[in-house]
């Protein structure tokens, strides 16, 4: 199975396609982490380029995630019985007072498709919950979603938590969503504001030390 195939599959939203192709590639002996990096990996991160030239809009982007989550559970059996390391761990949720999470979910599925492990805490979660997944999960990476101006405050509060927590290593904060600004998450002291999901996959890389595929 060429793997570029496959990646194309995932890129035209082909959820079944791709699948089938990661089980047409397992059983010519190409390695799960291999179909991962150089197909599904690679699909999302040309997603992402699309998304972000306004070729692709949210309906795109979904279907290419929900191809990618297809052949995810292909993979993911093999995948941990190897000795596959994710790019990163990140803790993911909106903030409290907040419901909405159709950003932060976008987020996420880009974030996955680019090698992250994605802790997802929900929404409407308060600054303690945060610390709690942080020291739960080991993550070096934490993603905050707003999309009411009136819970920005609680996106400032979220940030000085995890600032004045004791926390293992040093702990990276990434903001977004409609009401949040590039000078907005400098006054929060936040390390990094992405204003759509194709840059916050970039801005993780950057703030993870991790290359693009």
């Amino acid at each position: 199975m060429d793997l570029s195939v496959i990646k194309q599959r995932l890129v035209s939203g082909d959820a079944q396609g791709t699948a089938e192709g990661a089980r047409e590639a397992l059983a010519e002996k190409v390695s799960a982490e291999t179909v991962l990096r150089e197909a599904l990996m690679t699909g999302m991160d040309e997603v992402g380029g699309l998304f972000a030239r306004n070729e692709y809009f949210v309906p795109e982007l979904l279907l290419s995630a929900r191809a990618m989550y297809a052949a995810l559970d292909v993979l993911r059996p093999l995948l941990a019985g190897s000795d596959y390391e994710p790019a990163g761990k990140v803790v993911m949720g909106t903030v409290q007072g907040d419901l909405h999470d159709i950003g932060k979910k976008l987020v996420s599925m880009m974030l996955e498709g680019s090698g992250f492990e994605v802790v997802d805490v929900g929404t409407n979660v308060a600054p303690e919950r945060f610390v709690e997944a942080v020291k739960e999960s080991g993550a070096k990476l934490v993603g905050l979603s707003a999309l009411l101006t009136t819970t920005l405050p609680a996106m400032e509060a979220t940030v000085r938590a995890i600032r004045q927590a004791e926390l293992a290593g040093e702990v990276r904060v990434m903001v977004g969503g409609a009401p949040v600004t590039d000078s907005f998450a400098q006054q929060i002291e936040a390390d990094g504001y992405a204003p759509d999901a194709s840059s916050a996959v970039a801005l993780a890389r950057r703030l993870a030390g991790v290359r693009s595929p």
